[in-house]
């Protein structure tokens, strides 16, 4: 079964069927094909879409933009404070917390693993509309290793002054092409990964790079010349899928089958408006929840909403997306894990 939710906000036509047909014709076996070429990459189930300075520029100047309703403009996360305080009253058992956008903190057997750092008050350009729950300076009263995964290099997932903040003993685990940007701002220990490749992280823990559908550029970076990617985090109590950024495409499937019993799937929801512009690189909240049901993960917890203004659509726009996908489609609520930002979540 697929989940269906049609998005009713795009202001320019867009065939949603056509997309789904050209993403089911993709062969799962170009997810191990190579994927660099002349100095850059590229993901080789499917040329990338939508690339291009004059789209962009049809988007933000000539695009007609959607209508959303005052709840949609004004909806944000909760924001609960305290949370370093509320860690360190509670040294021991495995959690998940959101920071905000797609930073989170988790503690697993003792260590601790944050996803894509980003504390600054600017993703380069857009602001943020909520604070993050914690800051760099605040992992130092944290004991215990620390790991960085870094899904990509685009400004709202790679932070330099948000890096430059972490404590001296942070390890990071980067897609290839980004280990030498990091060790320029950062004295940590630093391990390029390529799709595919795994990691021993110690305690019987293991760190794997897979692929995404998505894309990389940042001032000072060409476009393409380094990867993109998810992760997949297993330890021995729990698993859990880091989605990075990505659009829809045949890898979710695989990574449920090479990875069976997935706990978590930490999945992007945001910037899939409109969606002529965004389908190749984004999920919408119907795609989403596709890749939660191929992963056959147990719980779903969306990322990226309600930080930036990145799309047509408000930041927190899509959890209440997603609330109407689940209620319309009559989904169990309890497997959907819609985070406040500062929130624990136990492992149990």
């Amino acid at each position: 079964m697929i989940f269906s939710f049609s998005c009713t906000h795009d202001p320019v036509a867009f065939n949603e069927a056509e997309w789904r047909k050209k993403v089911g014709e993709q062969r799962t076996d170009n997810l191990y094909a190579v994927h660099w070429k002349e100095g850059k990459f590229f993901n080789p189930w499917m040329p990338m879409e939508h690339a291009g300075f004059f789209r962009l520029l049809k988007w933000k100047l000539f695009s007609a933009r959607a209508r959303y309703t005052d709840e949609e403009k004004s909806y944000r996360p909760n924001f609960i404070p305290g949370l370093k305080e509320r860690i360190r009253s509670h040294p021991a058992g495995d959690f998940i917390a959101w920071i905000g956008h797609g930073t989170f903190l988790m503690r697993l057997d003792g260590a601790y693993w944050l996803t894509d750092p980003v504390f600054s008050d600017r993703a380069l350009i857009p602001r943020r509309v909520t604070p993050p729950a914690l800051v760099g300076k605040d992992l130092n009263d944290l004991a215990g290793d620390l790991n960085v995964i870094i899904s990509h290099n685009h400004h709202d997932h790679l932070d330099k002054q948000s890096i430059r903040s972490l404590p001296e003993r942070t390890r990071f685990l980067v897609p290839l092409g980004l280990k030498k940007y990091v060790q320029s701002i950062h004295s940590g220990d630093v391990k390029e990964m390529d799709w595919w490749d795994s990691i021993d992280a110690g305690k019987d823990t293991k760190l794997t790079c897979v692929p995404a559908q998505h894309w990389s550029r940042r001032l000072g970076q060409d476009m393409n010349s380094t990867l993109w990617a998810s992760f997949i985090l297993v330890t021995p109590a729990s698993s859990i899928y880091i989605g990075g950024d990505s659009g829809y495409f045949v890898g979710y499937g695989e990574f449920g089958r090479r990875f069976p019993n997935i706990d978590y799937a930490l999945l992007p929801t945001t910037a899939y408006h409109p969606r002529w512009f965004m389908h190749y690189a984004h999920l919408n909240i119907q795609e989403a929840l596709d890749a939660f049901q191929s992963l056959g993960a147990r719980f779903f917890i969306p990322t990226q909403w309600g930080t930036f203004h990145l799309g047509d659509e408000p930041p927190g726009y899509p959890a209440l997306d997603l609330r109407r996908a689940i209620r319309k489609m009559r989904l169990d609520p309890s497997r959907f894990l819609i985070m406040d930002i500062g929130q624990i979540h136990a492992i149990q």
